[in-house]
Formats: structure tokens, C-alpha cells, sequence
């Protein structure tokens, strides 16, 4: 009895997401709501690249600590803690380095903004008010909303999150694992490897993929981001 009130209790949170706080909804001004938008996403997304840096950090210490062991001597919790870093961010050898540097690094706040913004309609679309979707993920799971304009034969959902901040982490996630911006991990890598800082104006170059509208997207996406000014929160 306890398991099914508790599913029906995490359902119903999930259909019934509460979206940006209702006075947001209520500003009548576009540029006081846009300002209002930035204070309320980017400390999602701080906090998102907060947890990816804690991670990026415990990968440099194993390596550099693996390596002046000649790979001997693991202990347990450090090996388990590798593996469940490599599932998450599907990385196939556990011992690959620069697919480890690849993968877990932080995303441009400018371009987490800019997205976000594009996507969701400045967090006014139907998307984030019934289900927490920030970045238009999909689903083809049992839970979802069906989009409205959904073309026949489709079969996707939106996918639903409990807040917020798990529509920020997923997007960051996203970027970080899927095979789709695999452009966007090897040029950051790229960066990072000649100490030149990665931002989201050059981020954006990568993003063909994100959208069906491919290289429309990219410009879509340049404008936008220095029309807003959102280059300086990078």
C-alpha cells in the first residue's frame, strides 16, 4: 500500500510541475522578466557545473594518482567511484583519460542561458509549466506530454521532471554524453587543452544538432546570446 501511494504521490508531481515561481509569470515588462528569467536559471545551472567540476577534479586525482602507482593498488571505493562515472557518462574504458577530460566538464553559462531561454519561450512555454522541461528533452517512455503539434507517425513525448534543477542537470548531462555533440566535447577540448577560454559564442558553433532547424539554430542561437548581453556571465 505504501509503494503505491508513493507512485502515485511521485506521478502526480511529475504531471502537476510547478514550472518558474507564479509572480514570474505575472511581470508584465519583457526586459524586467528577462532579467528576472537569468536570476532564476543561472544558479540552476552554477549548481549543475558546480557538480560536474566536483567530479572533473576526483577524475584529475585519480589519474594523477593511478599514474604514480604505475595502475596498482586500487582501492575498492575509488575503482566503484570510476565506474559509475564512466556509466554515467558512457565512456566505454575506464582507463581512457581524454575521454574522461572530454566528457566531464562544465557548460558555458551563456549558452545553458541562451538555450534555455530559445527553448522554453523564456520559461513560458507549456513545457516548463506542466512538466519542468526547461530544454525540450524528449521521451519515449510512459510518462510524458504530448506535444500539440506532434506530427502524425511521431511517437515522442516531453519528458517530465520533479524540478527545475533535474531539467538543468539533464541538459548538462545531455551535452556532455550524447553522441549528438560530440562536436561540442572534442572543440572544448580542444580549448581547454591550449588554455583558451571556451565560451558560449564558440560553444554555439556546435549545436547543429540541438535543433532541426541545423545551421539556422547556430545564428538564432549567436544572436540571441549577445543581444541579451549573456556573454558576460561566462
Amino acid at each position: 500500500m505504501i509503494k503505491t501511494l508513493t507512485l502515485i504521490f511521485v506521478i502526480g508531481s511529475f504531471a502537476f510541475g510547478y514550472g518558474f515561481p507564479e509572480y514570474y509569470y505575472e511581470i508584465k515588462e519583457n526586459k524586467k522578466q528577462k532579467k528576472e528569467f537569468v536570476r532564476i536559471l543561472k544558479p540552476l545551472l552554477e549548481k549543475a557545473n558546480e557538480a560536474v567540476l566536483y567530479e572533473k577534479i576526483a577524475v584529475e586525482n585519480f589519474f594523477l594518482s593511478a599514474i604514480n602507482r604505475g595502475f596498482r593498488n586500487f582501492q575498492k571505493d575509488e575503482l566503484a567511484f570510476m565506474i559509475s562515472l564512466a556509466k554515467k557518462y558512457r565512456i566505454k574504458k575506464l582507463f581512457n583519460k581524454e575521454e574522461f577530460s572530454k566528457r566531464v566538464n562544465v557548460v558555458p553559462i551563456s549558452l545553458g542561458l541562451t538555450q534555455g531561454a530559445l527553448e522554453s519561450g523564456w520559461g513560458k512555454s507549456r513545457f516548463v509549466r506542466e512538466a519542468n522541461n526547461i530544454f525540450g528533452h524528449w521521451t519515449w517512455g510512459e510518462v510524458g506530454l504530448v506535444p500539440e503539434q506532434r506530427d502524425e507517425g511521431k511517437t515522442h513525448k516531453i519528458r517530465i521532471f520533479q524540478s527545475l534543477q533535474a531539467s538543468v542537470n539533464a541538459y548538462v548531462l545531455n551535452l556532455n554524453r550524447n553522441y549528438a555533440y560530440r562536436d561540442f566535447r572534442k572543440l572544448r577540448y580542444e580549448y581547454m587543452k591550449k588554455h583558451k577560454k571556451f565560451n558560449g559564442l564558440i560553444a554555439a558553433t556546435t549545436m547543429v544538432n540541438y535543433s532541426e532547424l541545423d545551421n539556422e539554430y547556430i545564428d538564432i542561437l549567436q544572436e540571441m546570446m549577445q543581444k541579451n548581453d549573456f556573454l558576460i556571465y561566462d
